[in-house]
């Protein structure tokens, strides 16, 4: 079976996000610094480069929290599509986790927004069957990627550590028991240290 990937950049001190995500902020406050080593930092290296070719390597379907896909929380309101535009970088199949129903949204480039209801291992079933040979990624947000960790179906983990104290914000690792991963590759800047684990066992 093709390989399951998730990869997330995230604070010393374990968050992914900062606190108070909203339409105006999704990353929460400060979150943005969590990812300057991609999006346009001058002191950015090749290593920052080989590990933004890491993020965005095609995959067969991505499965996704709602939080992630939009700020819009309870029933849905309004035409919201996701914060990418017109055409989102996924170019396949992704699963939102919701509570809320919602049919299929098709975007430009071949990715359409599916709402499963009914928890990860549904949703996480679907993507699977869509990815066929190419394999799953679990983009995120925080909750979603402990779901994935706790199940136990995350082959490659991919963390960039920023050097950045948020004090506060969405935690990956809360209520997970145990981490069988182990280091198989490190990258340095002065942004970031990417390391991508494998699962041992």
């Amino acid at each position: 079976m093709p390989d399951t990937t998730c990869h997330m950049s995230i604070s010393l001190d374990g968050f992914v996000a900062g606190p108070d995500q909203s339409r105006d902020n999704p990353l929460g406050r400060r979150g943005i610094e969590l990812h300057r080593w991609h999006i346009g930092d001058e002191r950015a290296t090749e290593a920052d480069s080989v590990a933004a070719e890491w993020l965005m390597r095609p995959r067969g379907a991505y499965v996704m929290g709602r939080n992630m896909f939009g700020p819009v929380r309870g029933e849905w309101e309004g035409d919201w599509r996701g914060w990418w535009g017109s055409e989102p970088p996924y170019h396949a199949p992704v699963f939102v986790l919701t509570h809320h129903a919602h049919e299929p949204i098709q975007m430009e480039g071949g990715t359409t927004f599916h709402f499963v209801t009914d928890g990860f291992d549904a949703a996480f079933a679907r993507a699977l069957d869509a990815a066929g040979e190419d394999g799953v990624d679990i983009a995120g947000g925080a909750s979603t990627v402990r779901q994935a960790l706790m199940a136990g179906v995350v082959d490659e983990l991919t963390l960039d550590i920023a050097p950045v104290l948020l004090g506060s914000g969405e935690r990956i690792f809360d209520g997970v028991d145990g981490f069988a991963f182990e280091p198989v590759e490190v990258l340095h800047s002065p942004l970031a240290t990417h390391v991508r684990y494998r699962r041992t066992i």
